[in-house]
């Protein structure tokens, strides 16, 4: 969408939506090009055991129609939600194409939630069917009973854990469909958002989401694409910036992407892989760079071709950038957004320069302005919070059965994000905080009251509290403050019991990493977590 210019005055002035009145995600990222070049290759995936598999955009075709049909078959209809509870792997792509083409709803879930964490997100969303392995199927079988809404399980590793077998059943399906015809602001996609308080609420998409990704994915990654261009992340596609950063706006170009599932990131495989398959392009999340560069040497060690990085989650240091410039011969684009509204602010350094600790510009298309608290814009390079004038293709329609969170995200005419922030006069973005207590963990954003609620369902804990605290590797890790039932008492090993009871029903991001366990919690005299207090004890104690 993007046109080629030399400077960012040109590509603002330029730059105009062209969002149509009926679009398909699925019919765009896959039939498109299966009509156009059906030997275009999609995908290339590395398993586990290290069988490399290929994937056209015929086949592409083919796959999403199969699952389409077995989705019809059982009754899945317009607007119904479809779970897909599965890591980097080709099913998890024409699902969401098969899902999209419905016209239903589809709901990536993350392949290392624990039960609770399903739970929730499996029973606010209304799930009617979830595709999934036998890790995932095993996970659902356990709460099935708690989830009236839910029909059916399909297992790609076979009928497992009451579960149907989802090749065999996919295989007997025809390889034609004929989509849906959705309009653009039709619903399409479920993600679900840490907040603050309470449990995490589903950020509702259009269809048109895809399209208001493209120009900061265009721009991050230096007017993607370019001849040859070929893109892999780290990044689970259960997020929106392994899902809609990468995969979907690459094969809405006809780009091949490159999937494999790292059980922990490997930063020598990692290296490996961008040799091996000749990548070009990579959105590498901070942590990750900052276990790469760990790695002694890596540009002797391995040939790359790398043309373009970006990363978004947290501010890249001078260190960093330097690092990424020696070893990729690559300056790395820092780019901004959020579940709600992604990709929103970026560095282009093919058309302005980088500067240490600042985010970018407003990528064009998007309004963007920084808000006092009364909703007015402040003067350049005074603090307020950064926030999206509506409407933006790229923002989400609402939460998920949650209006009273979906009008308080808003002021007047614009979205709050919750950051703080700073723009100077030439129009770049300083992050300075967030305005509320999301956790920022190696690039995940997480809520403290989902992890309280979970902690609180220990029996030794009586109450919790948790904030992030500062980490050299992830930004930030979870901390929980837990006052103790009176039986109890405090240790390391009851510490170590309370993170792995976490561990198990959220996922292994959320666990709290440091454990305080104190007498009573600060509160407000309307029962509120003090949450600044709470950072003030650890930062007098650590």
């Amino acid at each position: 969408m993007l046109p080629t210019v030399d400077t960012y005055a040109e590509l603002g002035a330029q730059f105009q939506w062209a969002i149509p009145e009926f679009y398909n995600i699925g019919v765009d990222v896959c039939d498109k090009w299966a009509e156009r070049e059906p030997a275009r290759l999609a995908l290339i995936h590395k398993t586990r055991d290290g069988k490399i598999l290929r994937l056209t955009f015929d086949e592409l075709r083919a796959l999403s129609n199969q699952t389409a049909n077995l989705l019809r078959a059982h009754a899945v209809r317009r607007g119904d939600r479809v779970g897909i509870l599965l890591p980097q792997a080709p099913e998890t792509g024409y699902a969401h194409i098969a899902a999209y083409k419905l016209g239903a709803i589809a709901v990536p879930l993350f392949s290392l939630f624990g039960v609770d964490a399903l739970h929730y997100r499996l029973a606010d969303s209304g799930t009617k069917i979830v595709i999934t392995d036998s890790v995932g199927a095993q996970k659902i079988e356990s709460i099935r009973a708690q989830l009236p809404a839910l029909e059916c399980v399909f297992n790609i590793d076979g009928a497992l854990h009451n579960a149907l077998n989802f090749h065999t059943l996919r295989d007997s399906q025809q390889k034609t469909f004929t989509p849906e015809i959705t309009r653009a602001d039709e619903p399409a996609l479920i993600i679900y958002t840490s907040g603050t308080t309470g449990q995490p609420k589903g950020a509702l998409h259009a269809q048109r989401v895809l399209l208001g990704h493209l120009p900061g994915v265009e721009i991050s990654h230096n007017f993607f694409p370019q001849e040859g261009d070929r893109i892999w992340t780290p990044a689970d596609w259960a997020w929106i910036g392994g899902l809609y950063d990468v995969l979907m706006p690459a094969w809405h170009h006809g780009v091949t992407v490159v999937s494999h599932r790292f059980e922990k990131f490997d930063a020598e495989a990692a290296f490996q892989l961008l040799e091996d398959f000749e990548i070009r392009n990579a959105f590498l999340p901070p942590t990750a760079l900052k276990m790469m560069r760990t790695i002694a040497n890596p540009e002797t060690r391995w040939k790359f071709k790398v043309r373009t990085i970006a990363s978004g989650g947290e501010t890249l240091g001078a260190e960093l950038l330097e690092w990424g410039r020696k070893t990729f011969g690559v300056s790395i684009n820092e780019f901004y957004g959020q579940t709600e509204c992604n990709m929103i602010v970026s560095n282009c350094n093919a058309i302005m320069e980088s500067h240490p600790g600042l985010m970018g510009r407003a990528v064009p298309g998007h309004t963007l302005e920084i808000l006092d608290a009364e909703g007015n814009p402040v003067a350049r390079n005074e603090v307020g919070q950064i926030a999206v004038k509506r409407p933006d293709p790229v923002m989400f329609l609402e939460y998920w059965n949650n209006p009273n969170a979906t009008r308080d995200k808003f002021q007047k005419d614009y979205l709050l994000t919750g950051d703080l922030g700073i723009r100077d006069d030439n129009g770049y973005i300083r992050f300075v905080g967030r305005n509320d207590d999301v956790i920022n963990s190696a690039g995940y954003r997480i809520g403290p009251g989902e992890i309280e609620d979970c902690l609180l369902k220990h029996p030794a804990v009586s109450m919790a509290a948790v904030i992030g605290v500062s980490d050299t590797l992830r930004g930030e890790v979870v901390k929980a403050f837990i006052v103790l039932h009176e039986k109890f008492s405090a240790n390391d090993s009851l510490a170590q019991e309370i993170q792995n009871f976490v561990r198990e029903r959220l996922a292994a991001h959320e666990y709290p990493r440091h454990i305080s366990f104190v007498r009573e919690l600060p509160l407000t005299t309307t029962g509120k977590i003090m949450r600044r207090t709470l950072r003030e004890w650890h930062a007098q104690n650590f």
